[in-house]
């Protein structure tokens, strides 16, 4: 396990950096990662309640709150979000609060990754996944995986409007090898986060990623 230090205090972290165990998290953490995630000139008053409003939810419910959650809550528009964190929902405002989509989504933030085979009922197509039903291999992907995912999610029939954002995300992928911040989606496909909650209900990390055939961690 690695260590991040700051102010005297060694935190555990991923290889990701974010913070391994919640309950080791305190202001100094968020305070010492904020430069790493493209915040220089300090933590302000808007950054933490975001924060605090992230932690809170997540001790309430046992889960990481969607960002549409987090944006509507706090009053923010899409560009106000972007503004105060740069690299994004989970990279950035999720990772300084010591907590993300992974911890809590089976209301269980000790659970690890393993890999599990899925099939599709349509043709018998096995597709490897991890417990949180996240594509493990980004090349498995097809549009039957998205159209089964989606199925599975109680969603609606995918319009033109949801494979734009999936081909979006995955040519992006392809190009940059990262995947795109959720900024980055409703810029490119002129969005608000309104307009993706509506499309993509189940969140951007739980929705759209997923349905797309990637993951952030």
């Amino acid at each position: 396990m690695a260590t991040f230090e700051f102010a005297n205090k060694q935190y555990p972290i991923d290889s990701d950096e974010f913070l391994a165990d919640f309950s080791a998290w305190d202001k100094n953490f968020a305070r010492g990662i904020a430069p790493k995630v493209g915040i220089i000139s300090g933590l302000s008053e808007d950054h933490w309640r975001v924060i605090h409003f992230i932690r809170d939810q997540y001790q309430k419910t046992g889960k990481c709150p969607l960002v549409y959650e987090t944006a509507r809550m706090n009053r923010l528009h899409l560009q106000e979000l972007k503004k105060l964190f740069p690299a994004g929902y989970l990279r950035g405002a999720c990772k300084l609060a010591g907590i993300t989509y992974k911890e809590g989504y089976l209301e269980q933030s000790w659970v690890e990754d393993f890999a599990e085979r899925v099939a599709t009922a349509a043709e018998g197509k096995t597709y490897e996944v991890n417990l949180r039903g996240f594509l493990v291999n980004p090349s498995q992907w097809d549009k039957r995986y998205a159209l089964y995912r989606a199925w599975e999610m109680k969603m609606p029939k995918l319009t033109d409007q949801h494979w734009k954002v999936l081909e979006f995300l995955r040519e992006s992928f392809a190009k940059n090898n990262i995947v795109p911040t959720v900024y980055e989606t409703c810029e490119a496909n002129h969005l608000e986060l309104e307009d993706l909650q509506r499309l993509f209900p189940d969140g951007y990390h739980r929705g759209a990623i997923k349905l797309a055939g990637l993951r952030v961690r």
